[in-house]
């Protein structure tokens, strides 16, 4: 079978062990790999880049309610009157040891709650609700 000619997608000689083919076979694969590679990273990259107009409104509406927050203190307010009130419910029931229990889960409702609050408040945002 030496000499002989057989069609894989083009002509290739090849000898008994096909040791032609091989030489062939491989430098076509890796071309091939290299051009499948260039491409899918031209086509990535960009779209990866690329902000859809829901993703661009929700961060507007992080960033304008994060700026209010900030400008009105909302945050401090709602955790440090829920620790307030958590100290005094605790105080009341268990003196001093109680007030501090009572200000410590006061306080992490608060944060809770806040979180909770700025979500609410970020959806209505995208939504496009008047304030």
């Amino acid at each position: 079978m030496e000499g002989a000619t057989k069609y894989i997608g083009i002509k290739l000689n090849y000898r008994i062990f096909g040791i032609q083919l091989k030489q062939r076979a491989r430098t076509m694969n890796i071309a091939r790999g290299l051009v499948a590679v260039g491409l899918a990273l031209s086509f990535a990259l960009p779209a990866a880049n690329a902000e859809t107009a829901a993703q661009r409104r929700h961060r507007h509406a992080v960033e304008a309610q994060r700026a209010s927050d900030h400008h009105h203190h909302t945050g401090a307010k709602i955790v440090v009157g829920s620790a307030a009130g958590g100290a005094v419910v605790g105080g009341l029931m268990g003196g001093g040891k109680g007030a501090l229990i009572g200000g410590a889960l006061g306080a992490g409702g608060g944060a809770i709650a806040n979180k909770a609050r700025e979500h609410h408040d970020v959806k209505e945002r995208e939504q496009g609700y008047p304030r």
